[in-house]
């Protein structure tokens, strides 16, 4: 059995993003896994049968393998940011329902035979309710990010990338400077470098 928690982990994932910080701020040390979407291994596969990443696989053999609940798990051993303490469940379901929903059927309307500009639409709606919440503050719960900041961050940078341009001119400036630093910081930065695919031993 490995001594250390072992991380299966697609690097461009947003929920895989959310989990790797808070492993990081955490300073929980484990082995991490970069997978091949389409060529899962079947140590992962083996661990958490629905085959979605992240799955976290820890030394007594307990497995977690979904994303908040890794965040938390991992935050509940070392919290040196007190990201806890922005734990606000509303705007993560919000982002991890609605916000998801208009995502995936604005990214990839071919994979779901949708309206791409419809779906667009209402997950601008929602962006600008975010919007609203970071007037006057720096982060979603406050003036430091927290666990709420940390699990919505991947998912707002996919809709900014489908159409940079688009998003560049859409009247959300507290958002927009919300995502900047977010995806200028050490710590996405550092959580975000390349990894070789994980193969195992023969």
């Amino acid at each position: 059995m490995p001594t250390e928690p072992v991380l299966y982990s697609f690097r461009r994932c947003p929920y895989a993003m959310r989990a790797r910080m808070a492993l990081a701020i955490s300073e929980t040390t484990c082995e991490i896994r970069e997978i091949r979407l389409r060529d899962k291994p079947a140590e992962m596969l083996a661990a958490s049968p629905k085959g979605t990443v992240p799955v976290l696989v820890l030394p007594d053999g307990r497995v977690i393998d979904e994303s908040l609940d890794i965040m938390r798990w991992a935050l509940a051993r070392n919290d040196p940011e007190h990201w806890l303490a922005g734990d606000d469940v509303a705007p993560i379901a919000a982002n991890d329902g609605p916000f998801k929903h208009h995502l995936d059927r604005y990214k990839y309307p071919d994979r779901h035979a949708s309206d791409p500009l419809e779906h667009r639409a209402q997950g601008l709606a929602l962006l600008a309710d975010l919007d609203h919440r970071l007037t006057g503050q720096a982060c979603l719960c406050g003036e430091t990010r927290s666990l709420t900041d940390v699990a919505i961050l991947p998912f707002v940078r996919q809709f900014a990338a489908v159409d940079r341009a688009w998003f560049a001119a859409q009247p959300l400036p507290a958002l927009r400077r919300w995502l900047a630093e977010g995806l200028a910081s050490p710590l996405f930065l550092g959580i975000m470098a390349p990894r070789p695919i994980w193969m195992p031993t023969v």
